[in-house]
């Protein structure tokens, strides 16, 4: 299942995206229109600013705001940030793999057959989303 982390980044990207002028946007009017706590979704979005996906401006009229076009923000790459990997076995993951200890045969291993081809379908609707994709 997604986490709750992933789910609600997901969110406050969407929020964002649809704001006019990509204007900042206080994180309690983010949480408060995607009812998500206000601690919980500072340390998203702090995560989401270190990935370089936003910016973020101290004072009045400050808040975060997106620091890419929603266009060329795929959602493959976010899913990675907030989730991690996306195969879900570490066998079968292209970015994270590792060989399974209980495994003798990985060319034989059913599950992992089925997990690469997850993997493979995943992927394939993650990459061909963007966050304007979505958004709009």
């Amino acid at each position: 299942m997604l986490s709750k982390k992933t789910k609600y980044g997901i969110k406050a990207l969407t929020f964002l995206a649809r704001q006019e002028n990509n204007n900042p946007v206080q994180i309690a009017e983010i949480a408060k229109n995607e009812h998500i706590s206000i601690k919980f979704l500072e340390s998203i979005l702090l995560l989401l600013r270190n990935s370089g996906f936003l910016g973020a401006k101290k004072g009045k009229g400050g808040g975060y705001y997106l620091i890419k076009d929603p266009k060329d923000i795929s959602m493959a790459k976010v899913y990675r940030i907030l989730e991690g990997p996306i195969a879900l076995l570490p066998c079968a993951s292209h970015n994270f793999y590792e060989k399974c200890d209980d495994c003798d045969d990985e060319t034989t291993c059913a599950a992992r057959r089925l997990m690469t081809e997850v993997r493979d379908n995943t992927l394939k609707v993650l990459e061909s989303n963007s966050l304007a994709d979505i958004a709009f």
